[in-house]
């Protein structure tokens, strides 16, 4: 039997993002995120026009998608609640949030210098994402929530993380990203089955290919 509800939220299960972004006056920012989702070579983001993140991509066309893993929490943890805009926009400063300049120092991160952006990635993270600003798309007009389409430029994966060094293919079995679930934080359990679709888009075939 299903019931009818009407949950505040629905957020069933997407990877947390820490985006790293340039602020007017040069300095970093760095925003955690859950609201992605992702297509061939781009990622969609969707947020608040009115935080500083998007401000700043708007203004800089740019931005750094870093991935954590679940290694991270405290880190990720330590960012919530706080806002590079100043002064806090009124509908986050009565949901709690504090203005922070320096982010990066307060979740214990360290800035790594990109290669084709400005904005810096986060060394912590597994996976870092280079990454520019497509379009905006307006979303549930009339509100300030905003769905970012951006196209990666440089991805940049931790060795560790991929079936071999010669590459270009990650080990899912190696990866435990972070998951926001209805605002909670979660990982993956162990695989549970064989995917059809692994031997189409991953390694095999197409890798063989390649080498000939």
């Amino acid at each position: 039997m299903h019931k009818v509800i009407n949950p505040k939220i629905h957020y069933f299960g997407t990877s947390v993002v820490l985006i790293s972004t340039i602020n007017e006056d040069g300095t970093p920012n760095l925003a955690p995120m859950s609201s992605a989702w992702w297509l061939n070579q781009s990622c969609m983001l969707g947020m608040s026009s009115k935080s500083q993140t998007v401000q700043n991509m708007i203004r800089e066309g740019e931005c750094v998608l870093n991935l954590p893993s679940i290694d991270l929490i405290p880190a990720v943890d330590r960012l919530t609640l706080l806002t590079g805009r100043n002064p806090v926009p009124e509908s986050k400063a009565s949901r709690g949030y504090k203005f922070e300049a320096n982010k990066f120092g307060v979740a214990g991160l360290t800035q790594v210098q990109s290669h084709v952006v400005q904005a810096p990635r986060v060394k912590e993270c597994p996976v870092h994402l280079e990454a520019r600003l497509v379009k905006l798309h307006p979303f549930e007009e009339p509100s300030s929530l905003v769905a970012i389409e951006v196209r990666i430029e440089k991805v940049h994966i931790e060795d560790d993380l991929l079936m071999d060094l010669k590459s270009n293919y990650i080990d899912p079995s190696k990866w435990n990203p972070m998951i926001m679930n209805f605002c909670e934080y979660f990982g993956l359990s162990e695989q549970l089955s064989a995917s059809k679709l692994a031997p189409v888009f991953g390694p095999g075939p197409v890798e063989n290919m390649n080498k000939k």
